[in-house]
């Protein structure tokens, strides 16, 4: 991959800030300024309601979305990535800052700005310490069912405005069932309201992502809520709009809150930076290596500027970011354009703002569920890997059952876990020569292959660690302890891309056990340079001795067989 990037790339990480900006021209201008304003029809709409989503007024996502945008602008690297209100993570903190604070309160707001802190300083030390691996610790199967379960919260948290009923606190079970036993006293207006904001914006993004449906689904069902006296119908709307107001202060909380937000800063960060990291990758330019690593900075200071500002956790948006990149935006003046306009819409429209329907917000949420429900994701997965599909259906029922910050502490553990599962399963297996060949290869049903007698070729097809050592070594016993007097056994070991302490001490017991018994050993095809630097500093390579260490299986044969 890296073939394709030019040698010009490691120049523009010359620029220390607003790096989007590098080489930006005025003639720029004009498409910054298309993808900006066709950003702001889509984001100001979503994230009035990802704020209400969040335990907010609708007006602090405008506050989170300038955050994001000057934050990001100053110390990101991606010209396209759009930073602002989630609903990916927002369901998450709101559910666990709601058992420390009544939602709206001055209280909860004060811990949702310390926790964009925390999330904002772990991100710019991950980004520091150029940690931008930790964000593929969850496997395609645990962020799908993860995706699935915050579908699942969204849906149940935004029916009662969908439905026109009271919220009900408690459990998602227990709201789901509250839900199912009301259901025959919904409001029509305000179901038929959401459904057509729904069915606006699914058709909208079906004939051209750059149609605004979500906007005109506003504008369209305020007129109607006016004109028709909707509210007088008991269709509740955002009611007065004051001015949200970008100032620092910096928020307090209590020692005892501040333990329980560190502990919920951690998953929150793990979830923004697998989505940080798959977003800087999914919209990178071609022609310039991706930094994952600067992004991190990015967003955690635009994070730490949310909190400051009295605004929430933040992340970045693969769906906005893909606005931008279709409309041809040039660098993140895009976003500062879009942030600008929201602000402007605030400042003159809050008035109009007032009479928006909470069920148009709740339609607007519901697209956005459907959307990251990754269907056509679980079907290949299902008919490739029903294992791996079982992780998808154990961390959907985690996050819908459990608190959903339990729920994605599941779901990382599991992703772990099969992850240890994975390597723990690496199995070694007997090579064949290829005849009329130099090749050694695992036994195929196309070809009869070659031994060489008194000689067994043995393949290590993983790192070797504490988690599968002992496991290759009773494979490699089980091997010399065959019917046929076994006199050389060679290593095939182009996998073993790494090896640990209990690894080189596993294999070097196993090495002067072989070799007490009258056993050659030797190693074939050691290419992963980390390996070859452990095997030095652990001892390896003079156990072996660097005279049994080959370049080739063949050429170990025919010096050693016999």
């Amino acid at each position: 991959m890296s073939g394709s990037f030019k040698t010009e790339a490691p120049a523009r990480r010359a620029w220390p800030l607003f790096r989007s900006f590098e080489g930006w021209r005025t003639v720029d201008l004009g498409a910054d300024a298309i993808a900006g304003l066709t950003l702001a029809a889509i984001a100001i709409p979503e994230q009035m309601a990802t704020a209400r989503l969040a335990g907010f007024a609708p007006q602090v996502g405008f506050l989170a979305l300038l955050a994001g945008a000057i934050g990001f602008a100053i110390f990101g690297d991606s010209r396209r990535m759009s930073i602002g209100a989630d609903s990916t993570i927002a369901p998450i903190f709101a559910g666990a800052l709601a058992g420390l604070a009544a939602t709206g309160s001055t209280h909860y707001a004060a811990a949702a700005g310390v926790l964009a802190l925390a999330v904002g300083a772990i991100l710019v030390l991950g980004g520091l310490f150029r940690l931008g691996f930790i964000a593929d610790l969850l496997s395609i199967p645990v962020t799908t069912g993860f995706l699935a379960g915050i579908a699942g919260h969204i849906l149940v948290s935004q029916a009662p405005s969908l439905l026109g009923l009271q919220d009900t606190q408690g459990s998602l079970l227990w709201q789901a069932y509250s839900l199912l036993t009301r259901i025959g006293s919904a409001n029509g207006w305000t179901l038929a309201i959401g459904l057509g904001m729904l069915a606006l914006t699914i058709i909208s993004e079906k004939v051209s992502p750059r149609i605004p449906g979500a906007l005109i689904g506003l504008a369209v069902a305020t007129f109607a809520t006016v004109a028709l006296g909707l509210e007088a119908r008991k269709v509740e709307t955002l009611g007065k709009i004051t001015g949200a107001t970008f100032r620092l202060s910096l928020p307090v909380v209590s020692p005892h809150d501040l333990s329980l937000i560190a502990t919920l800063a951690v998953p929150i960060t793990l979830i923004v930076m697998v989505q940080t990291a798959a977003t800087t990758r999914a919209f990178s330019e071609k022609q310039v290596e991706p930094d994952v690593n600067r992004d991190f900075i990015g967003v955690g200071v635009s994070n730490a500027l949310a909190g400051l500002t009295g605004s929430f956790p933040i992340d970045a948006s693969p769906p906005r970011t893909a606005v931008v990149a279709e409309t041809g935006g040039v660098s993140q003046l895009s976003g500062l354009i879009c942030a600008a306009i929201a602000l402007g819409v605030l400042a003159v429209g809050g008035q109009a703002l007032a009479h928006v329907p909470r069920a148009a917000l709740a339609g607007v949420l519901l697209f956005i569920a459907l959307r990251i429900v990754r269907v056509s994701a679980m079907i290949d997965v299902w008919r490739r890997s029903k294992v791996e599909f079982l992780l998808i259906v154990a961390t959907t029922l985690a996050i819908l059952i459990l608190p959903i910050q339990q729920g994605v502490s599941v779901g990382i553990i599991a992703s772990l876990l099969h992850g240890v599962w994975t390597t723990t399963r690496a199995q070694a297996v007997e090579l064949q020569r290829i005849p009329a060949t130099s090749i050694w290869w695992p036994p195929q049903p196309d070809f009869k292959g070659e031994t060489v007698p008194g000689t067994r070729v043995i393949a290590l097809q993983a790192p070797v660690s504490f988690l599968n050592a002992y496991d290759f070594r009773t494979i490699l016993d089980r091997f010399a302890d065959g019917q046929e007097q076994i006199k050389l056994i060679v290593i095939e070991a182009s996998a073993l891309v790494e090896i640990d302490y209990t690894g080189a001490t596993v294999l070097g017991d196993l090495v002067r056990n072989l070799r007490g018994r009258g056993i050659d050993v030797a190693f074939a095809r050691l290419g992963s340079i980390r390996a070859q630097q452990g095997f030095v500093k652990l001892g390896l390579t003079e156990l072996i001795g660097q005279d049994h260490i080959f370049h080739s299986v063949q050429e170990a044969v025919d010096k050693l067989a016999h």
